[in-house]
């Protein structure tokens, strides 16, 4: 009777840790409190991503499915602009804002007044986040120079008083990503891009 009385109890004990580990994970607020992840939202939770690059603003969106699509190339002369979705393209946006929803922050830095060197107040990459059916952004992201060690990139939430900096590789991943999705098949613009900041 014993044995069998501690077996239940140890069965209950893993019961309840099993339920409240999947809780915590279904709720986020594992990643609430987790103040180094970039984004201000899970990637789940946007409905429409906009990355400014060398003057053109390209916007990716979600379908009433919940799949990505790339909306397209608004600049001045409006050049490029589609709403046609395309299931491998729809892919790899998916993948790629999955692993920018994973970005986190490694470092900080007071926004003095030598944060030009930061390259964050003339910023080459600008990133807008927009929850679902809200046409306001949630956050707004300014990237600036490449950092002294080339594999981190600074990058400001705009209106923070910290420049921060992030793994480099995040924002070639949506240089890549805006190659792919603009049908640029010229250069790499991310190559030589970002001089190098200070430390």
């Amino acid at each position: 009777m014993v044995v069998w009385l501690l077996l239940a109890v140890l069965v209950t004990v893993v019961v309840v840790i099993e339920y409240m580990d999947h809780r915590r994970g279904t709720s986020g607020s594992a990643r609430e409190t987790d103040a180094r992840v970039l984004l201000a939202a899970p990637v789940d939770e946007l409905g429409a991503i906009e990355i400014a690059d060398r003057g053109r603003l390209h916007r990716f969106e979600r379908d009433a499915a919940g799949a990505w699509f790339y909306h397209g190339i608004h600049t001045e002369a409006a050049a490029a602009h589609t709403h046609t979705p395309d299931p491998a393209l729809a892919e790899r946006i998916a993948r790629t804002f999955a692993a920018f929803g994973r970005a986190r922050i490694e470092r900080q830095f007071p926004l003095d007044r030598e944060a030009g060197v930061y390259g964050v107040a003339t910023p080459e990459l600008v990133v807008l986040a927009y929850r679902r059916r809200q046409s306001q952004p949630l956050a707004q992201y300014a990237f600036g120079h490449i950092a002294p060690d080339t594999v981190s990139r600074y990058v400001m939430v705009v209106g923070s008083p910290v420049v921060v900096t992030i793994p480099k590789y995040q924002i070639d991943n949506l240089l890549a990503l805006l190659r792919v999705a603009a049908g640029d098949l010229g250069p790499d613009p991310a190559a030589g891009r970002g001089a190098a900041g200070r430390p």
